[in-house]
């Protein structure tokens, strides 16, 4: 396999310290140009900014990337990228593409190398008329497989929360909600479905990803961090937007990994670009607190470790 590390990666790696990983099919699917590259670097100066070492992660032909750097990114938006799932990783890093991780691939490849948090949007989940079609994201399996912790402003709010959460539960993925007693519905703070627990600060949140360690489960920690509230669509008034964008996109008959892109794309239209804004802010938001988690995982660790001795 091509693998490239950046030089600052490496050196975060091999010191042991505070990484978070960052996706990029929110670069190259999720945001139009010229915000997705705007967003993809405030990202990474949000995670600076609280002292920890961003790694965004890529396929550039055929190579994946752990630490792409700003031309890099640049020049995976020119490629005509593909979006890259964790299935799609291996056709994809041996035909020389280039693609967009979404979630479940840069979960993997963080954990692989030895990234232990990572920020994104929001997660995939169980699309809408699941029980017919068995449109299930990827995501879902991949995080219950993997343990590394997710900070996420909960699941696109375009998906059934309801049946998200069930199929999140009975996967046994650790949910925790950040100051928030229900599941975020992305470009909502909030929605009707209540979270099994809740943690005031990033230090908790990586007390219970060190506890999920020591316990020895295999599954990620999903930190759910809503969208700023002065940046987010109420409840109500977004599900009557996502409502609307579904008939139509089904009425065109987009499947597979290409719905998402599009129901995004038309919600952008028909809110006026308020769900970019939403999307902007919560992926910083969601940075900034990954970091924080990082740096407390840490501490938190060099502290048990000098207790030790």
């Amino acid at each position: 396999m091509k693998l490239k590390i950046s030089r600052e990666v490496m050196a975060a790696l091999r010191e042991k310290q505070p990484l978070v990983a960052l996706e990029t099919a929110v670069i190259t699917h999720g945001l139009p140009a010229p915000l997705n590259l705007e967003t993809g670097m405030a990202m990474e100066a949000a995670v600076r900014a609280a002292g920890a070492v961003p790694c965004t992660v890529g396929v550039l032909q055929g190579a994946a990337i752990l630490g792409l750097s700003a031309r890099e990114m640049e020049e995976l938006v020119r490629q005509k990228p593909v979006k890259l799932g964790l299935r799609d990783l291996p056709a994809a890093l041996a035909l020389g593409q280039s693609g967009g991780t979404t979630v479940a691939a840069t979960a993997y490849l963080a954990r692989r190398f030895g990234i232990k948090v990572f920020a994104t949007g929001g997660i995939g989940g169980v699309h809408r008329g699941a029980t017919a079609t068995f449109d299930i994201s990827g995501d879902l399996q991949v995080l219950a497989h993997t343990p590394i912790t997710v900070v996420a402003a909960g699941a696109k709010a375009i998906l059934d929360l309801k049946l998200t959460l069930e199929y999140l539960e009975t996967m046994g993925i650790p949910l925790l909600g950040y100051r928030t007693s229900h599941f975020p519905a992305f470009y909502a703070p909030d929605s009707p479905y209540p979270l099994p627990a809740r943690v005031e600060t990033a230090a908790e949140a990586a007390q219970a990803a060190l506890m999920r360690d020591e316990l020895g489960l295999a599954a990620a920690l999903l930190v759910c961090n809503p969208v700023p509230a002065a940046s987010g669509i109420p409840y109500v008034e977004l599900m009557e937007a996502v409502e609307t964008v579904s008939r139509e996109i089904t009425g065109r008959k987009v499947a597979g990994k290409e719905v998402t892109p599009a129901m995004l794309k038309r919600l952008a239209e028909i809110t006026g670009g308020r769900t970019l804004a939403a999307n902007q802010a919560l992926l910083i938001e969601n940075a900034r607190l990954a970091a924080e988690i990082a740096l407390e995982l840490y501490k938190q660790k060099s502290e048990s470790t000098v207790n030790a001795k």
